[in-house]
């Protein structure tokens, strides 16, 4: 069990036997070749600090079914380990109906991780460039509405990238869970089933929540842009789209 949140928060109270890894440390916005090496080097170093082994079978955490635990699964599906889950409703859900809450620090014990990348769920900003006029492809946009159209700004520059469509990522949520497959279904409904789809945000946490709304939902040819705006947007030879 892997609590995502801040040590204050996991100090104060967490799930029975929890280890404590805040993985915002991980925002990765080089997706050259060079880049993605150093990103895979990096992140089984964090994964091998948290302690996943082979044989692990791993839940993430965080307040809700939210971004930080979505990343955590994404970064070991990425590293083909298929033992993983999110826990739905996060320790909202878990406080909420009572279950039983821990206070001491549990120790990280370290273990070699040695996944192998799946490039069949990692999008570089290459293959996002090649994507934006292919009508077999949506670029899915899973920030606000607000950064979406470059009124908040983030980047050296604003807007989003051409042809993305926007669906921010806390539509998917209600009550601390995520909504019903019907009422997912709903929300991306215009999104065809055929397609492939490259989910991004700012720095790939939003999209990874993306990323496991449209797995919830059968969609089986994702990929999310771990560079996200946080590389696009600071990248001037980048076309953007207000």
């Amino acid at each position: 069990m892997v609590d995502t949140r801040s040590f204050s928060e996991y100090k104060d109270g967490h799930v029975p036997g929890a280890v404590n890894v805040d993985l915002f440390q991980l925002h990765w916005f080089d997706t050259t070749k060079r880049g993605i090496k150093d990103f895979n080097r990096q992140t089984r170093l964090l994964l091998s600090n948290i302690g996943i082994r082979k044989e692990s079978d791993v839940v993430f955490y965080d307040n809700v079914s939210g971004i930080s635990s979505a990343r955590g699964v994404w970064l070991l599906l990425y590293f083909s380990h298929e033992k993983v889950h999110q826990l739905d409703g996060g320790f909202e859900k878990w406080n909420r109906e009572g279950y039983p809450i821990e206070v001491k620090s549990n120790p990280l014990k370290n273990s070699r991780f040695l996944g192998k990348p799946n490039s069949k769920i990692m999008a570089d900003k290459d293959e996002v460039k090649r994507s934006i006029d292919n009508k077999h492809v949506v670029i899915m946009d899973a920030r606000s509405r607000e950064e979406y159209n470059g009124t908040e700004v983030r980047a050296a520059r604003r807007g989003h990238i051409p042809s993305a469509v926007n669906i921010d990522w806390t539509r998917n949520i209600k009550n601390s869970v995520f909504k019903s497959k019907a009422e997912l279904s709903n929300i991306y409904s215009k999104i065809s089933k055929d397609a492939q789809i490259i989910t991004y945000c700012q720095g790939g946490y939003r999209a990874a929540n993306a990323f496991l709304a449209l797995k919830i939902l059968g969609y089986q040819n994702v990929k999310l842009y771990v560079g996200s705006w946080g590389e696009w947007g600071n990248k001037l030879d980048l076309p953007v789209e207000r």
